[in-house]
C-alpha cells in the first residue's frame, strides 16, 4: 500500500489555484485531479474545507471600505444564520397575527359566501329559539 503524501498549505493553495485556471479552461474535474496529482475526491475536500487566512483583495464594498473574500463555507454559514434570523421573525409576526385575530379584530379575515352563510343560520336559529 502506498504512502498517503501530505501536501503543506501552501501547495494546497497552489494546486487550488491551478485548478482553477484549469476549470476556466473548460477541462474536466477527472483531467484537473489528474493533472495536479491527486484524486478528485481530495480536490473536492480541498475545495470544501475552509480556506486559512487569505490576504485583503483590493475590491471595494459598496461604502468604499476594502473587504476580504469569503470562503464558501463561511458564506453558507452565514446564509444559515440569516434564515434562522429571518424564520424567527416570521414566527413571531405570525403569533402577533393570532392574537391580534383572537383579540376580535378583522385583521386577517376573509369573508367568503359559506362563512357569511353559516352566521346567518346560526343567527335565525338563535332568534327562533
Amino acid at each position: 500500500m502506498a504512502k498517503k503524501k501530505r501536501h503543506s498549505r501552501v501547495e494546497i493553495a497552489s494546486k487550488l489555484a491551478q485548478a482553477n485556471d484549469l476549470a476556466t479552461q473548460g477541462k474536466l474535474q477527472s483531467e484537473i485531479a489528474r493533472t495536479l496529482g491527486v484524486s478528485v475526491m481530495t480536490l473536492h475536500r480541498w475545495r470544501k474545507a475552509p480556506a486559512g487566512p487569505r490576504p485583503a483583495l483590493v475590491a471595494t464594498h459598496e461604502a468604499g471600505q476594502p473587504y476580504r473574500m469569503r470562503s464558501g463555507g463561511d458564506r453558507i454559514a452565514e446564509l444559515q444564520l440569516e434564515n434562522s434570523r429571518l424564520r424567527r421573525l416570521v414566527t413571531d409576526l405570525l403569533l402577533e397575527k393570532i392574537k391580534l385575530e383572537e383579540a376580535g379584530g378583522t385583521f386577517g379575515q376573509v369573508n367568503d359566501s359559506k362563512n357569511a352563510s353559516r352566521r346567518s343560520k346560526v343567527n335565525r336559529h338563535t332568534l327562533q329559539a
